[in-house]
């Protein structure tokens, strides 16, 4: 009797990740970057080229074909549904929020180790990547990994745990390149310490392991080139070390982390400052590894807000130290109760009401996405409001985990993290519908991609076409009968004697459905 109720515990363990995890409505991509890597998968399963990413048929250079690969083989595999598309980035994330919960088992106790998944999976900038087709949840979950391997290596005996050291490092080489240095360099004085794992076998076996996908890719794709793929690596990563688009101040992170691990940055930022451990494991990596990382990625010329996902699993165990601080605390306790439980609710129901009752309209989101966002920060409000001075610890963490669990379920079945380019994607689904533009091919005319607006837009357009063809230079180029998608860009000097425009609109603007008569 108590091994089937034990069961069942594990059972809703996994079951209360589904709505976070899990979206089975319509889906639709944002242009970059998964837009773009959905791209390339699409037509590494048109063209047969697994080797190179392409770019219509050109060779894009500065990158790895890892993710676009992930994408196409589970698409190959499942079918060519957008859905199959996310699934590396499911299968990371659920390997994440696993490995989580190994971490704080093994950093803090087993007691409560299930609440930093439970606190990830409903942290903004992780459930925002997780639910895109991109390489950063990947990388964030082999990182995780490798830390986690690293905690578990007390000996030259360890040796599965040192192999699995070894391996991550090849295989986020082959996500993210050079990027893989942020979170090796910051873990060089905790290396010190495990300086021993250099010298086995299993530590260097696990890297060449780890290397065999990016050694098999190199070997392959240089017959194509005229020097090694590692040159034009080297190149892209001298790009993002000069000034940018993504360049940013030196103290960009102390804001934009504080925002987008909202709403636990606060309570990590207290668990890092007054959590005191005599532990040295628990200390450097839970306290100087991601002080160090933070300083490593702030130095660097690009910011981008997803680089801190590589540490996000230890701010969270840093955000169940805050908060137990806080509960444990004399002086901050009933300050803390007073916020979470009065201010915090107030503002997030006033602040919903407002705008759902006033400034709803000027937003383009419709009826559903409006009416779940309204539903999700009144539930959440709501149930922070239940937090009483008098609250025991296991059913403060409950109360506190459950506000935002139900905003990012709504958000989730809302379609907002999911269906991103809804408009165009209902434009398109009409456009497909046209008999016309049935079983036709599509090209695609790329004299009118000279910005980010028709690149962005071309990108979704062209995943979202049906039968996609070739793309071409000048439209005169276009043979009688031949459709396509062209640029206001480039063809507004031409007269439409030539050419018929099947379909524009404000949505898909600047480009045009067109036909050559």
């Amino acid at each position: 009797m108590f091994n089937r109720i034990s069961k069942f515990k594990y059972l809703f363990k996994l079951i209360i990740f589904i709505p976070l995890i899990f979206y089975f409505g319509k889906r639709s991509y944002i242009a970059f970057d998964e837009g773009f890597y959905a791209l390339q998968a699409r037509w590494i399963l048109d063209k047969g080229n697994w080797t190179i990413p392409l770019w219509f048929d050109n060779y894009i250079l500065d990158r790895t074909i890892g993710l676009q690969f992930l994408i196409a083989k589970s698409q190959e595999i499942f079918g060519r549904n957008i859905f199959w598309a996310y699934l590396p980035t499911t299968i990371a994330a659920i390997i994440m929020l696993f490995v989580t919960f190994k971490l704080h088992e093994e950093l803090i106790d087993k007691k409560y180790a299930f609440v930093s998944p439970l606190i990830l999976s409903t942290t903004y900038l992780w459930f925002d990547y997780s639910h895109l087709a991109t390489q950063d949840i990947i990388f964030a979950s082999l990182v995780t990994i490798g830390l986690f391997s690293l905690v578990k290596i007390n000996s030259r005996n360890n040796n599965i745990y040192i192999f699995l050291f070894g391996i991550w490092i090849g295989l986020a080489f082959m996500m993210k390149t050079f990027l893989v240095a942020v979170p090796l360099l910051s873990l060089l004085p905790y290396l010190v310490f495990k300086k021993d794992l250099f010298l086995t076998k299993f530590f260097w076996f696990g890297l060449l392991v780890g290397f065999v996908p990016y050694l098999i890719w190199t070997i392959s794709i240089d017959s194509y080139l005229n020097q090694n793929i590692i040159f034009y690596l080297v190149g892209k990563f001298k790009s993002l070390s000069n000034k940018t688009n993504f360049s940013h101040p030196f103290y960009y992170y102390l804001w934009n982390i504080p925002i987008t691990f909202l709403p636990w940055s606060v309570f990590s930022i207290i668990g890092i400052i007054f959590h005191k451990s005599e532990n040295k494991d628990q200390k450097f990596i839970l306290t100087l590894f991601p002080l160090i990382f933070i300083l490593i990625i702030s130095l660097f010329s690009t910011k981008t807000p997803y680089y801190p996902l590589q540490i996000s699993s230890i701010l969270i165990i840093n955000s169940f130290l805050g908060i137990k601080y806080l509960f444990d605390s004399k002086i901050y306790k009933s300050i803390f109760i007073f916020t979470t439980s009065k201010i915090i609710p107030l503002f997030l129901i006033s602040v919903s009401c407002i705008y759902y009752f006033f400034f709803k309209n000027i937003t383009s989101f419709n009826f559903k996405e409006n009416t779940y966002i309204f539903i999700g920060l009144i539930l959440f409000g709501l149930s922070w409001s239940f937090l009483k001075n008098k609250t025991n610890f296991k059913n403060l963490l409950i109360i506190l985990i459950i506000g935002p669990y139900l905003l990012t379920t709504f958000l989730l079945g809302s379609g907002l993290f999911t269906d991103r380019s809804r408009e165009l994607r209902e434009t398109m689904e009409y456009i497909s519908s046209l008999d016309i533009v049935k079983n036709q091919t599509i090209k695609v005319d790329k004299s009118g991609i000279n910005n980010i607006e028709s690149n962005s837009k071309i990108i979704r357009i062209s995943l979202l076409t049906p039968n996609l063809g070739d793309g071409f230079n000048n439209i005169n180029e276009l043979n009688p009968g031949e459709i396509a998608w062209s640029s206001e860009y480039s063809d507004k000097n031409i007269k439409n004697l030539s050419y018929d425009i099947l379909y524009e609109n404000d949505t898909l603007k600047p480009w045009r459905l067109i036909l050559k008569r």
